[in-house]
């Protein structure tokens, strides 16, 4: 059985990865091309965004392999941006459990888990969350740029050639950022020509506009207020040069800021 990350020798043990795709027949045929390559060893599977989270905290894999598009549920971005975040949130939990201790021997069984969590890598000095690596077909700037701000460590299109995708998956074990190069290609694009910076809720309206929603429908669809769809038609407007819905969008296309 593979040791826990923290105890493990780099040098000696396979990469540890978990799966996410919500296509069954998808998870089957990367966990058979990846039982090819030296050095790589799936321990999970997870047909959603909720699962690969709740994997990714029990498992402790060293790269989460990301699908963005999951069907039902959260989507990978948001995946990607727990998972990111899992130590922190399990620093907390962990605060408020010794906060909530009223004798000694709570209080050192409380100590314990801290220390086996470290051990584990876990703690502030240990290994940290897992790396995620996305792996989809989607390549506009809205899911690359959405993906790298939820914390992705790489960004690849399902297009690569195995050995991309294997030396991606180490590359991302160790730290280390890889693009796909028509990813590469955006991203420099966008560093030599700035794109307007939306935000993700400006981005969440700009992509029910681009339905033909109206505010209302717009605010049901978010559950905001009519005026704060507003105020956010109002900043999307300046950002994109624009002073109309059909401008906006158009832009938006243009400027592949849509999904």
């Amino acid at each position: 059985m593979t040791p826990p990350a923290g105890d493990r020798d780099p040098a000696h043990t396979p990469v540890r990865v978990l799966l996410c795709d919500d296509h069954a027949v998808v998870r089957a045929g990367l966990l058979a091309l990846l039982s090819s390559a030296p050095g790589i060893e799936v321990i999970g599977e997870a047909g959603d965004g909720e699962e690969a989270v709740a994997l990714a905290a029990a498992l402790r894999p060293d790269v989460v392999l990301m699908d963005l598009q999951l069907g039902s549920g959260i989507d990978g971005i948001e995946a990607t941006r727990r998972i990111a975040g899992l130590p922190e949130r399990e620093a907390e939990r962990e605060a408020g459990r010794e906060v909530e201790c009223d004798d000694g021997r709570e209080a050192g069984r409380a100590d314990g888990r801290d220390v086996e969590r470290e051990a584990a890598g876990w703690g502030a000095a240990g290994r940290g969350a897992p790396h995620v690596l996305v792996l989809t077909t989607y390549d506009t700037d809205a899911d690359i740029n959405r993906a790298i701000e939820a914390g992705a460590t790489g960004y690849l299109l399902k297009a690569e050639r195995p050995e991309e995708l294997f030396s991606a998956i180490r590359a991302a074990a160790a730290g280390r950022s890889t693009l796909s190069a028509p990813v590469a290609h955006r991203v420099l694009a966008q560093m030599r020509s700035p794109r307007p910076g939306l935000t993700d809720r400006e981005l969440d309206i700009l992509g029910q506009l681009a339905r033909g929603l109206s505010n209302r429908e717009i605010a049901r669809a978010l559950f905001i207020s009519e005026a704060t769809v507003k105020t956010h038609l109002g900043r999307i407007y300046d950002k994109l040069g624009v002073d109309t819905r059909a401008g906006a969008v158009s832009v938006a296309k243009e400027q592949r800021l849509l999904p």
